[in-house]
Order: structure tokens, then sequence, then C-alpha cells
């Protein structure tokens, strides 16, 4: 169950003129479930993208960086259900298959199609049903349709993922709308498991490319639920140019500003919804360092308390065996820390300070904020200005059941 997490109000989410969503059931890996996204594209709509760092990454991974290389994008077609990892040259072809079938029906180019999918790994992409599927999808094409597409997208995800922002953008107002997908298998090393996100804001390409990477390092890359790595992240990010503003030219003008938070903050909605849907997940934890010698430090201390077993599972029996998260910064690997001169505090409570357990620390208290659906963890290195927040869950019996049966 999804910690404060709700389904999402589709008439809380606004169409980006431009963008066309569809949806199908294609029977990939379970008949008459929503399992095929697909994504129209306005002539002239741009896209840049960020990947999965994973050395085995996916057929469609390899065929979206080589479409987006070649310019402008008129479509997106997603499936969940089987991954097409691991599935070699025969992977690619389906890949392939299935941007040509779309474009065909759609009437572009097949290298202005971005191919994505999720699920299963090693198993060969039932390319048939997909393609069988498209008219489906392609028929069902709406502006409004994202409610829909995100629920298309899901695999263990118990709740789909979408948000809306506007904005004001050169006097006009800009509509960010975006979905995701994600609970397992999530600790992304560039974005997130798949995200996508469009804006109807009128953005050069560089702008763009500018905006989708400082997304993803300040939301999708501080997220952890079990410290793997996807081989199927994707992040990508379309500007339709469809709301008659000024082109954003100048990366450090009001506009692009204005423009750049609205993204990051959806984007950042939309990483930490997938963390309180993690696999099994029952507190949703904020891990804050500060007082690091620079971020990459703060970092590698946050994501060490949050991949650590013993301290999720603490977490989710409500154990204040507090200790564990002194373990975890200890191991971190910063070689020239000064246990002595750290603070770390459970929410408003400190816990430990001058190397051990503080003073004024009572095993009650800890217990209280154990106990809590939402907690934060903050941590003082005492060594520097620097500061970074990552946002993780619990690790549960739930988790263990999730991926035990994850194919049956």
């Amino acid at each position: 169950m999804a910690v404060n997490l709700a389904a999402p109000d589709p008439q809380e989410l606004f169409a980006v003129a431009g963008v066309r969503v569809g949806h199908a059931s294609a029977g990939i890996r379970k008949a008459g479930r929503k399992d095929l996204a697909v994504f129209e594209l306005a002539p002239g709509s741009r896209a840049a993208g960020v990947f999965t760092r994973n050395r085995f990454c996916a057929a469609p991974v390899r065929v979206c960086r080589e479409h987006l290389a070649r310019g402008e994008v008129r479509a997106l077609v997603v499936n969940t259900g089987v991954a097409n990892a691991g599935t070699g040259a025969a992977g690619l072809a389906d890949a392939r298959a299935v941007c040509a079938a779309a474009a065909g029906a759609i009437g572009c180019a097949p290298e202005q199609v971005l191919p994505f999918s999720t699920g299963v790994i090693l198993e060969p992409l039932p390319v048939d049903r997909l393609i069988a599927a498209l008219p489906a999808a392609i028929a069902a094409l709406s502006e409004t349709g994202w409610a829909d597409a995100a629920q298309a997208i899901m695999t263990t995800d118990t709740v789909p993922k979408a948000r809306s922002r506007r904005v004001a953008i050169g006097g006009r107002p800009v509509t960010i709308t975006g979905i995701a997908k994600g609970a397992g298998m999530i600790h992304p090393d560039m974005a997130t498991m798949l995200a996508f996100v469009a804006t109807d804001a009128a953005v050069s390409q560089a702008v763009l490319e500018r905006l989708v990477r400082g997304a993803a390092v300040g939301s999708f890359n501080c997220i952890t639920v079990d410290g793997d790595t996807s081989t199927n992240d994707s992040f990508v990010v379309i500007a339709s140019g469809r709301a008659g503003n000024a082109e954003v030219i100048e990366p450090e003008g009001a506009d692009f500003e204005a423009l750049r938070v609205a993204l990051e903050a959806l984007a950042v909605e939309l990483a930490q919804a997938i963390v309180r849907d993690g696999e099994g997940a029952t507190k949703f934890i904020t891990v804050a360092v500060e007082g690091g010698r620079d971020i990459a430090e703060c970092r590698r201390a946050a994501f060490a308390i949050a991949h650590s077993p013993l301290v999720k599972t603490a977490f989710f029996a409500s154990d204040p065996n507090l200790g564990r998260i002194l373990s975890a910064i200890g191991a971190s690997g910063i070689a020239d820390l000064e246990a002595d001169r750290l603070r770390v505090w459970l929410d408003e409570v400190l816990v430990a300070e001058r190397g051990g357990r503080a003073a004024s620390y009572r095993e009650e208290d800890g217990a209280r904020v154990m106990k809590q659906p939402e907690i934060t963890v903050r941590v003082d290195l005492a060594r520097g200005s620097a500061q970074a927040t990552v946002w993780t869950c619990d690790l549960s019996h739930g988790y263990v059941t999730i991926n035990a049966d994850y194919r049956s």
C-alpha cells in the first residue's frame, strides 16, 4: 500500500497543446490489462532524454538514443510487461519493428518514433501482439489521455503517477504534465524507471537538453527503493512549442528559470511518488545530509543510509535501533570523516553527537518517531557547507513477496 499517495484526479491533469496520448490492452503479460501507451507529438516538437547507465541496457534504450540523435520526434510507444532487455539482436529488431509500425500508422519516419519497454528482463517482446494493439491506442489518442497512460505503463506499481503544473513564460501560460512508473528496481543512475514529461513551451534543443539533465539530478537521481539500477531507465522531456511564448534561448533568463523551477518541482513530485509506492513500502523516509565538504560526499552518506537493509528493516519494524544509521555513515567511504563531530537527528529528536548517544536522547522519543509513516533522518557531517537530500522507503516482508512472485 502506497504511503500517503493517491491516484491522480484526471480533472487535475492539464492537456498539453500539441501532445496527444492514447492507450490500449495488448495482452503482453495479462489479458485485458492496460499495457500500451502511445504519445503523438505535433510537427516541430522537440524531445530530450537521459537514460540508464546500466551496461546491460535494454534494446529500446539503445534505439531511443539513436533516434533522438537524428532530430525531430513525432511519437513515443511505451509497453509494460516485458522489458525487451537481455534480448540481443532480436530485441533490437523488435524495437525497430514497433517504431516502423507506429510510424506507418501516425504518418512519420520510423526514426521519429521512440520506443520504451518495462517489465521482465530476458524475455522476448511479443511484438506481434504489441503491433496489433497499436491501432486501438492510436484511435484513443486525446490531449486528455494522461491518466489512462499513467496506468498503462505500470508494472508492480499500486498507484498511477501523474502530475501537472502551469507557469507564466514570456507573458503566456505554459503547461507541464508528466507521468512516471516505478516501484522496484529503483536506484536511478540518470533518471527513473520510466518518466515522460511534456510542456507546450517553445524552447531550443540545447535548453531542453539542459532542462532534462538538471531535472534528473535533483529528482529521480535522489531516490532509491532497493539500490538496483534498471536496464530500462528513461526520462524524456517533450516540448511542443504550442504555448505561443517567445523561444527560450538564454538559459540564464527569467523565463528559463521559471520553466526550470516548475519542471524540476514536477519531477520531484513524480520521483517521490515512486518511493511512496515502493514495493511493500510502509514508510516514506527523507535522508538529509548537511555539513559536507561537497555535494558528492553528502550524497554518499545519504545513499549509504538509504540503501542499508539493516536501516530499512528497522524502519519497517518501527524499531529505534539507530546505531545502524551511524554504522552506515561510517561505512559510506568518507575516509577522513571525524565521527566525534557528527550529529544525527530523527525528525526533531537528537539521536547522536560527540561519537555516541546524545545525552538528551530517550528511547521512547525515537520509538515515537519511528512509528510515523513519514520520517526525516538528518545528519550533520560538520565538515563544510554542502548538503544533499535523498528519498527512500523501508524494506518490508511485502518487498520479498512481490519480487518472489513477480513472474507468477
